[in-house]
């Protein structure tokens, strides 16, 4: 069994569907994802329903919270803010429905799924440094979770008390300890490799890969463009920043 287990998809259907080739050419079996499946790009319908045709197994982002209802969202810098005004505008009605449903925490196999952390998941707190995975990991039960949120791929690793913090390739996993993974993001990458980012979680030999998919940048770009998104929306896709 391995599961493709994504995340920050955002409304990016040309990295979307990249990824969901080079992981079922990988031998995925299941999906999951982190949330924030809208959001900056301009396909957010079209990723929505390729994600519930799947039957991915989902949590809500920040992102999907705010697109799927109308609280305020001042607190947004300016690109994001424009990105979810313009994202409430193209979603059905079914299509916040499924946002709305979508849980914050999600367990899965003998993982977890959240966007943000497992401390006060409702307040989409940023996971940079080992300081401020400490509240998480005493929430967190099973041995593995998987995040994002902070577009950038990296493993917490909670042994005994203490807390590792690096990248990663290939993670095999060790009885006894605790995982934190972040999964980077697939539709706006934000570690200075622009190419989409994923995990691929091999249940039976109990190992994750990072794994990096090039896409057709230039075709968002222009989607971008055309729907009247925030230009940097755009560049940023180029430099993966």
């Amino acid at each position: 069994m391995k599961y493709a287990v994504l995340g920050d998809i955002h409304a990016n259907l040309e990295a979307f569907d990249a990824v969901l080739e080079d992981a079922r050419k990988a031998g995925a079996t299941h999906y999951a994802n982190t949330g924030d499946i809208v959001g900056y790009n301009a396909d957010p319908r079209a990723c929505l329903q390729k994600l519930k045709t799947m039957q991915f197994a989902s949590v809500q982002g920040n992102h999907d919270y705010y697109a799927a209802y109308h609280d305020s969202i001042d607190s947004f810098n300016p690109a994001a803010r424009h990105s979810i005004s313009w994202t409430r505008k193209h979603l059905g009605i079914f299509d916040r429905k499924y946002l709305r449903q979508l849980p914050l925490i999600l367990d899965v196999e003998n993982f977890t799924l959240v966007h943000s952390s497992l401390k006060m998941p409702n307040l989409w707190n940023y996971m940079h440094k080992k300081r401020d995975a400490q509240g998480h990991f005493l929430n967190q039960f099973n041995p593995v979770c998987f995040l994002g949120h902070t577009h950038v791929p990296s493993v917490f690793i909670f042994d005994h008390g203490q807390i590792e913090h690096y990248r990663f390739d290939v993670l095999p996993l060790q009885k006894g300890l605790k995982y934190l993974i972040n999964v980077g993001s697939v539709g706006q990458p934000r570690d200075r490799d622009p190419r989409a980012c994923y995990v691929l979680y091999d249940l039976d030999n109990q190992t994750i890969e990072l794994r990096r998919v090039a896409y057709d940048v230039e075709t968002t770009q222009k989607k971008i463009r055309a729907a009247g998104l925030p230009f940097r929306n755009a560049l940023r896709l180029k430099t993966g920043h």
